[in-house]
């Protein structure tokens, strides 16, 4: 065990990503607007889709101009106890142009859930896309995710996910890969975060289940683990340690971005020019 896990002030300097980033708040501001302008501007958009009955079950879908589109679903951050995918709708206009389309889930929050429910949320997700893709323009044999912080770890969780337990009707892997952004793999540091600790109430045993660092690599599809290089040290951690414990046949990408923190690591994803939209137009087989 690290010694620092004990020293609850180094938790939160490597953690608490708001008070990390000076602007942070002008930051998630920024997304709120950019993702209200997007939705203004997409003529075909689909807001609020269910794909199950419990709470915050819902997608939007942001089609493409081009049949048989690959799909992009973007799973949204916020150490699942904040934010909502109507902060996220930015990342779709540049991808939509590129002939892709767009899918950001809504899922619970914790306390209301617990961080495995979350999870299973998103394999419903995932479920309903492979199932209504084609209804939308999009061909469900080329679906990849995008996920960022806590949207990563929920990305990776899902490429390990046993599909033909969940749905016979899937393939051994629906998922074409996963570019994770700023992701944690290992819960125990956030277990022992205090100022997360009070919302999401992580067990021992929930750590075990639920650190897909620590998982078997999965048998198909590829992640691409990156981070911001302004990002703490234990972000930058995490992203190499699912490198290390998946090995580089399952993780060929692990990269830093320069000059980005946590949150402006996002321009590198919506920008057509940035080397994160690069690699997602790489797992949807546009680039």
């Amino acid at each position: 065990m690290r010694p620092q896990l004990d020293d609850p002030a180094w938790l939160d300097a490597q953690y608490n990503n708001r008070a990390r980033v000076a602007d942070s708040m002008a930051q998630l501001a920024k997304w709120a607007e950019a993702s209200a302008l997007a939705r203004e501007r997409s003529a075909n958009k689909r807001l609020d889709l269910r794909y199950g009955d419990g709470p915050n079950e819902t997608v939007d879908v942001f089609p493409s101009a081009a049949p048989n589109a690959p799909v992009l679903i973007y799973i949204h951050g916020g150490y699942w106890r904040a934010l909502d995918k109507s902060d996220s709708s930015f990342v779709a206009p540049s991808f939509v142009a590129d002939g892709a389309m767009v899918v950001i889930p809504n899922y619970a929050l914790c306390p209301a859930v617990s961080v495995e429910d979350i999870a299973l949320q998103m394999v419903k997700a995932i479920v309903w896309t492979w199932h209504h893709a084609a209804e939308h323009g999009g061909d469900r044999e080329r679906i990849a995710i995008v996920g960022h912080s806590v949207g990563a770890h929920l990305a990776a969780m899902l490429l390990s996910c046993r599909w033909k337990q969940v749905d016979e009707a899937l393939p051994l892997q629906p998922l074409a890969g996963a570019l994770a952004i700023s992701g944690v793999y290992d819960l125990e540091p956030i277990r022992r975060t205090e100022f997360l600790q009070g919302d999401l109430k992580l067990t021992p045993t929930q750590v075990n289940r639920l650190s897909p660092a620590f998982f078997p690599r999965p048998k198909a599809g590829k992640l691409y683990a990156v981070v911001g290089a302004d990002e703490s040290d234990e972000f930058i951690r995490h992203n190499q340690l699912i490198r290390d414990q998946w090995g580089p046949t399952a993780v060929p990408v692990c990269e830093t971005v320069p000059g980005k923190n946590h949150f402006t690591v996002l321009e590198s994803l919506a920008y057509p020019k940035g080397r994160l939209h690069d690699l997602a137009l790489r797992l949807l087989e546009l680039r």
